[in-house]
């Protein structure tokens, strides 16, 4: 078997055959910041009739998932910018009886959790969030989720996704067990041949697009 060939089995039973999980630190920040770079100018060209039906079909198809109708509490997140719209999908989560836990930015760039009690219940948080004004229920909330729903400006077929550079997401997945379905939320062209990743990197298990539906990953 060849190296090539060898290398896209390995990919397909989720084993890490690439060397940027050695990369000097810096070197991997260089390469995160461009590919970033790259995409966010990206999402700016999106119009905001594009924006707004790519958060409906992300809606459709995350309330359509087999694991979210099962899931008792889900994680989820309040889009900002030009990230795809989530604030319709939060809402229909809560309305169908679903426990919804959203993030809260803590000073360290941790995540604690609280929960969705509705529109009414948000307050403005740092960076422009919108968070819950519920009591903080700790870092480890996250672990009683049945699924969750994580931001991402891409991800790879192994699963590792580009987060804002902050770490927050890495750090709560690190938390979860491997048996918890997590999706991230994508614009159609986002899910690429490989995104740079280090040793702390979290990968996601699938990822939802507008025009392709879920695509299951590692």
């Amino acid at each position: 078997m060849d190296g090539m060939a060898g290398s896209d089995h390995a990919a397909s039973q989720g084993i890490d055959t690439r060397d940027d999980r050695s990369m000097p630190e810096r070197q991997l920040a260089e390469r995160k910041s461009m590919l970033r770079r790259d995409l966010l100018a990206a999402r700016v060209r999106l119009s905001v009739s594009d924006r707004k039906a790519a958060g409906r079909a992300l809606r459709d198809t995350v309330l359509g998932l087999p694991e979210t109708g099962m899931a008792g509490t889900i994680a989820a997140y309040l889009s900002i910018g030009t990230e795809p719209g989530t604030a319709a999908l939060v809402f229909a989560l809560w309305k169908r009886g679903s426990y919804v836990l959203l993030p809260v930015l803590r000073p360290d760039n941790d995540l604690d959790w609280a929960s969705y009690e509705g529109p009414d219940s948000l307050a403005p948080g740092p960076h422009g969030l919108l968070q819950p004004a519920e009591p903080a229920r700790g870092v480890a909330a996250i672990c009683s989720a049945d699924l969750i729903i994580v931001p991402a400006l891409a991800a790879d077929r192994q699963g590792y996704r580009l987060g804002r550079g902050g770490g927050s997401y890495d750090r709560a997945l690190a938390r979860v067990g491997s048996a918890v379905p997590t999706v991230a939320l994508l614009y159609d062209g986002e899910l690429v041949d490989e995104v740079p990743a280090g040793p702390l990197d979290q990968r996601v298990r699938s990822v939802a697009q507008p025009a392709r539906g879920i695509t299951r990953l590692a």
